[in-house]
């Protein structure tokens, strides 16, 4: 079922004014405080959520809201068909120390299944949008997946989570077993990106654990709808409650999982 002409293009105003936001204050210094001892927020974050908010609430006030950044009391409505899954600045370490790989990513979910997905690039003017079954677009151009084959010819992207300092043994192991079979790996920072350049065809493989619904849910379904894989780190089926992913051009698809498997396998019996 086609999705409400107002939903669309709702969702694509809040990230484009998302990112005019992020334009506007990058590089001027704004005020930053620590969620957590390496994890960010900054006063743009909010004032970006909370336009946001007001926006959805004014237009579609029976809609749930999951954010990043505020929690409100009618975030959890259970009976909503629709929720808004957003972060208003994913990138936000890049965004504070000055480095322009950053967006506003947003995820609609109906009855629990992400329907549409909207992220916006502010720095390079890049709007990446999907709708299930209508497929994907970059700029009103149809985004495809890369064809590589085998990993040795693959460029594959990665995250570490905010808690990698209690984890590091298991993040770098993990990175190190991709670097010996991969072309090369990069690290850059927001997921949501890493997930649209695989679905354009820039990147060929992402992986990361501990991830939230804000992160992945509107690039899991632009990988998705431009004929990639999405799967949970185990095979199963991706779905943005699920902590971890991998996103491939589906042909790649097979192998990470092969590789994240045989590491943790190794990784338990050193254990024992």
């Amino acid at each position: 079922m086609p999705l409400p002409p107002l939903i669309v293009s709702t969702a694509i105003q809040a990230v484009l004014e998302a990112g005019a936001l992020q334009k506007a204050h990058f590089g001027t210094g704004v005020a930053v405080r620590h969620k957590g001892a390496i994890d960010l927020v900054t006063e743009v974050d909010l004032a970006i959520e909370r336009r946001f908010r007001d926006l959805v609430a004014e237009r579609f006030p029976d809609h749930a809201i999951l954010a990043e950044e505020l929690q409100e009391p009618g975030d959890a409505r259970g009976a909503s068909e629709y929720c808004w899954v957003f972060d208003p600045l994913d990138g936000t370490t890049n965004f504070a120390h000055g480095l322009p790989i950053f967006c506003a990513s947003l995820g609609i979910e109906r009855r629990g299944e992400a329907v549409f997905g909207a992220v916006y690039d502010p720095m390079r003017e890049e709007l990446f949008t999907a709708e299930r079954g209508q497929g994907a677009f970059l700029n009103g151009v149809r985004l495809q997946v890369s064809q590589t084959g085998a990993l040795i010819d693959a460029l594959l992207c990665t995250g570490f989570p905010y808690d990698v300092h209690e984890r590091v043994d298991e993040v770098v192991g993990l990175f190190r077993e991709f670097v010996a079979r991969a072309r090369a790996v990069r690290r850059l920072g927001s997921a949501a990106l890493d997930l649209c350049y695989v679905a354009a065809g820039r990147l060929d493989g992402f992986w990361e654990a501990r991830l939230n619904p804000w992160d992945t849910c509107a690039g899991a379904l632009v990988v998705l709808e431009a004929g990639g894989t999405v799967t949970a780190w185990d095979g199963r089926p991706y779905h943005s409650r699920v902590p971890g992913l991998v996103a491939t051009n589906g042909r790649l698809h097979a192998a990470m999982l092969d590789v994240i498997e045989g590491y943790a396998r190794r990784a338990a019996k050193r254990t024992v």
